[in-house]
């Protein structure tokens, strides 16, 4: 029978892994053929993985990732100039034990968003804090704390961050501000964090996206020198998935009501 002082305990311990694996074991008929320490094992296994699971889904939370991308999901059928073997070494994240950066380069809709996400998804996963940005909203929310006086808050909470995505970098030139903006924000993640950065622009041509030649030195200085890079090409997914649903539609010109 189980014992109600023990769950009671367990509860104010905060032990819900081991609460719900003692409630678990109390309704399994043949869970007394294994000894005392196979049984509490189980149930410290059950915390453990309970703690695990709880953590990674506040760090993916805190991440704010713009799609919901795992490793496992890279689509490597179509020819984008994907490695697998360097891909795979990126998501162990030894990278970011190392405090190395990953440049993405490839035109639009060819994958570059999916893979910052699912990089930071993989992070996740080893137990490091991630921060997904588009650079546009970054700036803003630089802006906006200098206006309310949160900048020090944010600013300690980006170098803080193990792994901080800037995407859709290059899209419009920095203004002189914004790049010293942007140089602070890089300077201070230096050899202490790692940053992902993805841009439509080839990795050559970001120099001219800074608005000052000299911050434009200085921010390409400590991104590029220590980065892995990866350059994405091919069609853009979008296109290759819609083709495929209007080919799809075509061979079934009446699916199913549940497969629309």
């Amino acid at each position: 029978m189980l014992n109600q002082q023990t769950v009671e305990a367990l509860s104010e311990l905060r032990l819900q892994g081991m609460t719900e694996a003692y409630r678990t074991q109390e309704q399994q008929t043949d869970i007394h053929d294994l000894s005392f320490d196979e049984r509490f094992g189980l149930i410290v296994d059950h915390e453990l993985i309970y703690r695990k699971n709880r953590r990674l889904a506040r760090l993916l939370r805190d991440a704010r990732l713009r799609v919901n991308a795992c490793p496992e999901d890279i689509d490597y059928r179509q020819p984008r100039g994907l490695d697998r073997a360097v891909l795979r070494g990126l998501f162990t994240c030894r990278w970011i034990s190392t405090h190395d950066n990953v440049l993405i380069s490839g035109s639009t809709g060819v994958g570059k968003t999916f893979i910052c996400c699912a990089l930071a998804n993989a992070a996740c996963r080893q137990g490091f804090s991630a921060r997904y940005y588009r650079v546009s909203r970054l700036l803003a929310d630089v802006a906006l704390s200098r206006g309310d006086g949160s900048y020090a808050s944010l600013v300690k909470k980006l170098m803080k961050t193990n792994l901080l995505i800037l995407d859709d970098w290059g899209l419009a030139p920095l203004t002189q501000v914004e790049s010293r903006e942007i140089l602070e924000i890089v300077d201070d993640r230096t050899q202490v964090a790692s940053t992902v950065v993805s841009s439509q622009l080839p990795v050559e041509d970001w120099h001219s996206a800074i608005g000052d030649p000299t911050i434009a030195d200085a921010v390409l200085d400590r991104l590029v020198h220590n980065a892995h890079k990866l350059v994405l090409k091919g069609e853009s997914m979008r296109k290759v998935r819609a083709e495929a649903v209007a080919n799809q539609s075509v061979l079934e010109p009446n699916p199913p009501q549940a497969d629309r």
